[in-house]
């Protein structure tokens, strides 16, 4: 069903989601309008909306970690660290797409980059529930 909305939406087409699978929504839309109780909360990217910055967890070769902890380091204001999830940088504000420009000018070979907080936070942050 993805692939059908993006098609559609490719066409430059108009494509209206309705969903409480938050995770579905975030792989599959690119913008969002979050709803509590009938009102409108926000609306935006989905990048917008989760945060731009925030913590982001980096998968790269463990031969690559440190040398990718200097480059992300090397943004004003990151910082990067080994966790057991693996390594996670907190942007402080930077995009996530300018971090991962970095890594990869610096030639170091990045399989996944994922930011920390997911859209499903977000909506509970912005409704004040938990």
């Amino acid at each position: 069903m993805r692939e059908v909305l993006r098609s559609y939406a490719a066409t430059g087409r108009t494509v209206i989601v309705s969903s409480h699978l938050l995770s579905e929504i975030e792989q599959t839309c690119s913008h969002v309008v979050v709803m509590a109780k009938g009102r409108k909360i926000a609306q935006g990217t989905v990048e917008e909306i989760v945060g731009v910055g925030g913590a982001v967890l980096v998968g790269v070769a463990e031969a690559d970690t440190d040398r990718a902890i200097a480059v992300l380091e090397g943004l004003p204001g990151v910082t990067a660290a080994r966790t057991d999830d693996g390594l996670v940088a907190d942007l402080d504000g930077h995009g996530r797409a300018a971090a991962l420009q970095a890594l990869v000018a610096a030639g170091i070979a990045v399989d996944q980059f994922t930011p920390r907080r997911r859209l499903e936070d977000a909506f509970l942050a912005l409704v004040g529930e938990s």
